[in-house]
């Protein structure tokens, strides 16, 4: 599979078949291939190349992520993936191969049309993780991914990195509150709320570029998502001692 690197300038839009991409290359090593206008879908690796392989692959896994926020129609049914930026990446960058770096066109403030359909996307990114939650088998196969969590713990894990995301927007709720599901309600709609507020007026999340925390949030979630997925042992038949 081979992909082109040349960078691009004209905009085509969120409404072409292709998908715009943007690389975020680490300082020595990993690199991350990430789509701004479809928050979630983001895929890290040792190369460039690397990882718009990964982003190609995991496409139609986010299919569903698409059709939960009514998006059907906007994402294309054999997406192509067009390169449009280069960001430089951060250690962070290399020694997680996750994006730390917002693209240029995540610096600014957005429309409310277009700030409304990154939330719209925010949440069903949290509605296809509850139901993977809801489907996956407690114990999870093992491996390095993940450092061998089992799915409460990989819950567990994503409530405390949220509720510590939401300080960023003055949201400061118990972090056990976000294990009961009127917990986690409350949780999501006072994030989406808060968002919402500090896109009308401009505002940064302190230290963090807006749409680059819905976008980190989104990816958080989708990629425990896929973990659990990866390591359901729900069809996995057992295996018997001799």
């Amino acid at each position: 599979m081979h992909f082109s690197l040349v960078l691009e300038s004209e905009d085509e839009g969120i409404m072409t078949k292709a998908i715009q991409t943007v690389i975020e290359r680490g300082k020595k090593k990993n690199a991350v291939a990430f789509a701004p206008d479809w928050p979630g879908l983001s895929r890290g690796a040792s190369s460039a190349e690397g990882a718009l392989e990964k982003l190609e692959t995991y496409a139609d896994r986010y299919r569903g992520v698409a059709a939960l926020a009514g998006l059907s129609g906007e994402f294309p049914a054999t997406p192509k993936f067009k390169v449009v930026e280069e960001v430089p990446g951060t250690g962070s960058t290399d020694f997680w191969a996750i994006s730390w770096v917002p693209a240029t066109s995540e610096l600014g403030q957005l429309s409310k049309e277009a700030f409304e359909r990154k939330l719209a996307i925010l949440r069903a990114c949290w509605k296809y993780f509850d139901r993977v939650v809801a489907r996956v088998s407690p114990e999870l196969k093992k491996g390095p991914r993940g450092g061998g969590r089992d799915r409460q713990q990989i819950v567990r894990h994503i409530f405390v990195n949220e509720c510590q995301w939401g300080k960023l927007l003055a949201i400061d709720l118990p972090e056990d509150e976000m294990l009961t599901a009127q917990g986690r309600a409350k949780h999501r709609n006072a994030y989406v709320r808060a968002l919402r507020a500090y896109n009308a007026a401009g505002k940064s999340a302190r230290t963090w570029q807006l749409q680059f925390l819905l976008r980190h949030t989104a990816f958080h979630v989708m990629d425990h998502a896929w973990e659990m997925e990866d390591k359901d042992l729900t069809n996995v038949a057992p295996t018997t001692s001799r």
